[in-house]
């Protein structure tokens, strides 16, 4: 048996724009479960690709033993042309575990998969022998084939053990703790303040005392100096201790960062829905030309202030039921359908394909809104965290997945649709963007049709409707 069969010594991960992360050293025993997760772009995938030694660290080494067997799905796999992605990785998966491989490296496995091949996938993970390392968001996951979670943040991985939920118990107990942390330095950088200021009137008072003392010879013109020197020293170093108290709290203040929060303004009032359904489906069918029906019987309805989910195994046409809704012309309808007017709807999809490649994050709010000025523009940005210069001038092809999320809902909240469509939207997010996109769609004021395979975002979001497709009518 290997009992460290990885080694990892001073690693340093770094590009030419950012340092992902720094001198991280530690070993892998045998028949460990790790879960590496942060932000999007904070060098997850990278740091597997490390381990596996396909990609050399800016610094440091990495030691492995002879008899250690890798095996290693991607996120994106490019193999099997013509499958889904849930096939794809069914595929892959099952070709690397005929290599027998006794560590075994996954990056978001879950991805693409239905209901039914995730439990699979947590079933056959589950009852793996060898050592897991998985980059993964999926809370489900995370909670039951995990037992060690590295945290990439702030230029550093911290090393947690438990499972999610310990994790989440331990940076809730830090995050109070900064909380804390921040309001005592904060009055105590306050009280400094006031300190210093008392400190500077009473020397000034002092010093035209003894001015006044002098000149009406109340003090011996011998000694009168050095008493002056000495009280100046005194209060020299009374406001050089203020003011190195004061440094040293900014520091700490530098250091006591809590996550940001998106606080979004919707632009949907509650006349701006009318007492109609939202959308209504009567014996509908739908297909494509040349093909057999798809699904049949659809039978639906939706007021305005539902949240449905639509459910069902790849390939079950979720998603043609979606593009039927948004009135795509290459999806066959026939029975009674009543669906909103296309700009009263709002799509999100996984592939963020609202967004312009070569524009700017704040050209695609004044295109939408081009009655604000830039700096209601720029407010409205600052409330979905992009807050420099160089974030609101950004191109969208420069842009990571989570600040594609994050500008496609601050477009919903700057002109709101009665009707939100998600599509698998949570795929390939970091857990930080996912938290930001819960936070918006609890406060969302419309109704929302969601087909995603994240039980636990669904729950969050406050879904009270399902449609099961295998099943051909809506439960509740």
């Amino acid at each position: 048996m290997i009992h460290k069969p990885i080694q990892l010594i001073n690693i340093t991960l770094s590009f030419p724009h950012k340092i992902c992360f720094e001198d991280f050293s530690t070993s892998i025993p045998y028949g460990s479960r790790i879960a590496i997760i942060g932000r999007n772009g904070s060098g997850k995938s990278s740091l597997l690709n490390i381990i596996q030694g396909i990609l050399e660290p800016k610094n440091g080494d990495v030691k492995q033993q002879e008899d250690v067997v890798i095996g290693y799905v991607p996120q994106l796999i490019e193999e099997f042309d013509s499958l889904s992605g849930g096939q794809r990785l069914n595929e892959k998966l099952t070709q690397t575990l005929t290599k027998d491989p006794n560590m075994l490296l996954l990056d978001e496995p879950t991805n693409h998969l239905d209901m039914q091949n995730r439990k699979s996938l947590m079933r056959m993970l589950q009852s793996y022998q060898g050592t897991l390392i998985i980059v993964s968001h999926d809370l489900e996951l995370l909670r039951q084939c995990i037992d060690t979670i590295w945290h990439i943040e702030s230029g550093k991985i911290h090393v947690f053990s438990g499972n999610y939920d310990d994790y989440k118990r331990e940076m809730q107990i830090k995050r109070s703790s900064i909380e804390e942390e921040l309001a005592r330095a904060t009055r105590q950088k306050k009280e400094l303040h006031q300190n210093l200021m008392k400190e500077q009137e009473r020397a000034k008072k002092s010093d035209a005392r003894g001015e006044k003392s002098i000149r009406n010879h109340k003090w011996p013109t011998v000694t009168s100096p050095e008493k002056a020197r000495r009280a100046i020293e005194s209060t020299g170093k009374k406001k050089k201790n203020i003011r190195n108290q004061r440094e040293e709290l900014i520091d700490t203040l530098a250091g006591l960062q809590l996550p940001e929060i998106i606080t979004p303004k919707f632009s949907i009032n509650a006349k701006d829905k009318d007492g109609r359904n939202a959308l209504s489906v009567n014996d509908g069918a739908i297909g494509y030309k040349g093909c057999p029906t798809l699904l049949k019987d659809i039978t639906l309805s939706l007021t305005a202030n539902d949240r449905l989910a639509i459910l069902g195994d790849n390939g079950s046409g979720k998603s043609t039921l979606v593009k039927a809704i948004l009135n795509d012309p290459i999806v066959l309808k026939s029975g009674d359908w009543y669906l909103p007017k296309i700009e009263d709807i709002g799509y999100l999809d996984q592939h963020y394909n609202t967004l312009s490649p070569q524009k700017s994050v704040l050209e695609h709010i004044q295109d939408l809104r081009p009655n604000w000025t830039h700096a209601e523009i720029r407010k409205h940005l600052n409330d979905f965290l992009f807050r420099k210069n160089e974030e609101v001038q950004a191109l969208i092809s420069t842009l990571s997945g989570g600040e594609k999320a994050r500008l496609t809902l601050a477009q919903i909240a700057a002109k709101t649709p009665k009707l939100l469509i998600l599509d698998e939207m949570t795929n390939n997010l970091d857990i930080e963007t996912r938290d930001h996109v819960i936070q918006v769609l609890r406060n969302y004021p419309g109704a929302i049709i969601i087909i995603s395979h994240d039980e636990d975002f669904i729950k969050k979001i406050g879904v009270n409707s399902f449609y099961d497709l295998a099943k051909a009518h809506p439960k509740r």
